[in-house]
């Protein structure tokens, strides 16, 4: 069983930075690929970025291309997300999801463990 923690969600001004965190536990980190989602209210949950086991690999969502940056320390068991140039569409609940593979993926369904979501709110 995998647990993910996320971290570092909050109000910023449109044009702000964040840095959301979401440490991992229970599973050897660098086996799986890791995965940024989001949902705003009344929206299905979509992907924002994700990372292969060995964080070569890198995917991201059009909308937060050249904005959003996704990175791991397999050290610290840790997925980071940095938000820059946010926008007040960003605003949403973010999720930390894991899947039991090294290899990258976009879809939801391929993620089978979930944090508890972490709220960032950008104001305009």
């Amino acid at each position: 069983q995998v647990q993910l923690v996320e971290s570092g969600g909050g109000l910023v001004q449109a044009g702000g930075s964040l840095r959301l965190s979401c440490a991992a536990s229970g599973r050897t980190f660098s086996s799986l690929a890791m995965g940024w989602f989001c949902q705003a209210p009344g929206k299905e949950r979509e992907f924002v970025a994700t990372i292969s086991g060995s964080g070569k690999s890198t995917y991201y969502a059009d909308s937060v291309k050249g904005r959003f940056t996704i990175s791991r320390d397999n050290a610290k068991n840790t997925v980071y997300l940095q938000m820059n140039s946010l926008k007040p569409e960003d605003t949403a609940v973010y999720y930390c999801a894991a899947r039991i593979s090294a290899v990258a993926r976009t879809l939801v369904a391929e993620y089978s463990h979930w944090g508890q979501g972490t709220q960032v709110t950008v104001s305009s």
